[in-house]
């Protein structure tokens, strides 16, 4: 796997970084910058050797199949304008942000990028084949490129035309892939979290965010490894219907009931969920919020965050634990 401290003459290279700049974004202000910040290492290293820099991201959903009115409105709601601002101020040096994702627009700011300047391009999802890894849109980002660098840790699983479609053209063509600080370093972090030595233990790991399925390999992994798994955030409402827990209008998936049942069977008593929820009428613009009593969320509410019990709970164990995994937010933070 090459890092990027082992690309040589990067003066005047004309550099791809999928990076992950999917932030929280309320009337277009950026309520977390985190996923800016973590990425700004390797943009710093690349402009320092006067690399000529272009970034590439996805930012939210955009769902292709609803009607184009719809459309363009998520569009308008997930673009990155926002974050080539904070970025700059980040970086200390000016970003240019692109407003198309391919077109001629794009490949005159793809073209005109100078050694030691950063480009950010749109929001990747505009385009219907991102997500389907299009070999098509894949050459478009491709074309011209000396280097691509992978730094979206969050997004490296999937193979998608930015992620993946990319790279592959360019290692056909003989040009190199490399990964960047932060992709290196938790790659770093989670050969620790494979590598459990005695002195390790308790070893507990927390899971959060949206699907079961997008962590299916990494729950049958630690289950392996951890003495406890601590689950929240919307994945934490499928265990919970699988368990014959009531949800409401929570989000769930259907399809992983099975697999969360037997699960959670599996790691007889290993795995705890949450005891209690915080649960509002609406994910946006919510008139009604509540601390459910139990497990169990109504009919006409969502669940939102782990409630006061359960945050206790986990604190109780996390504050018995030797090392800590934690992947994934409890709740609706951004809210």
């Amino acid at each position: 796997m090459l890092t990027i401290d082992q690309l040589s003459d990067l003066k005047g290279k004309r550099v791809l970084v999928r990076v992950d700049f999917n932030v929280p974004l309320k009337d277009g202000e950026i309520r977390d910058d985190n996923r800016i910040v973590q990425a700004a290492p390797t943009i710093k290293m690349l402009i320092s050797h006067g690399a000529r820099v272009i970034l590439l991201s996805h930012l939210g959903k955009i769902k292709h199949k609803e009607a184009p009115e719809v459309v363009e409105a998520q569009k308008k709601k997930n673009s990155l304008r926002p974050v080539a601002a904070r970025l700059g101020e980040i970086l200390r040096v000016p970003v240019a942000f692109c407003p198309d994702t391919t077109g001629e627009k794009a490949k005159f700011f793809m073209g005109v990028v100078e050694p030691g300047e950063v480009v950010l391009m749109e929001n990747t999802r505009y385009e219907k084949g991102e997500e389907k890894n299009d070999p098509e849109l894949a050459k478009k980002w491709a074309e011209n490129i000396d280097i691509f660098v992978m730094d979206a840790f969050g997004s490296a699983h999937r193979a998608h035309a930015s992620t993946y479609g990319v790279p592959e053209i360019l290692k056909a063509q003989g040009k190199p892939v490399a990964i960047g600080y932060l992709v290196e370093k938790e790659v770093r972090n989670l050969t620790r979290c494979v590598e459990v030595k005695d002195g390790d233990r308790p070893y507990i790991a927390i899971l959060g965010g949206f699907k079961v399925s997008d962590k299916i390999k990494v729950i049958d992994s630690l289950l392996k490894k951890c003495d406890k798994i601590l689950i929240g955030g919307a994945m934490a409402y499928t265990f919970a219907k699988a368990l014959g827990r009531t949800i409401g209008k929570s989000p769930c998936e259907d399809d992983q009931l099975e697999y969360a049942k037997k699960c959670f069977e599996e790691a007889n008593g290993r795995i705890l969920l949450p005891l209690d929820s915080i649960a509002t009428d609406a994910f946006e613009g919510w008139t009604q919020k509540i601390v459910t009593d139990d497990a169990n969320i109504p009919g006409e509410m969502e669940g939102m965050d782990i409630g006061p019990k359960t945050a206790a709970l986990f604190q109780q164990e996390i504050s018995k634990a030797k090392m800590v995994f934690w992947n994934g937010p409890m709740g609706v933070f951004e809210q």
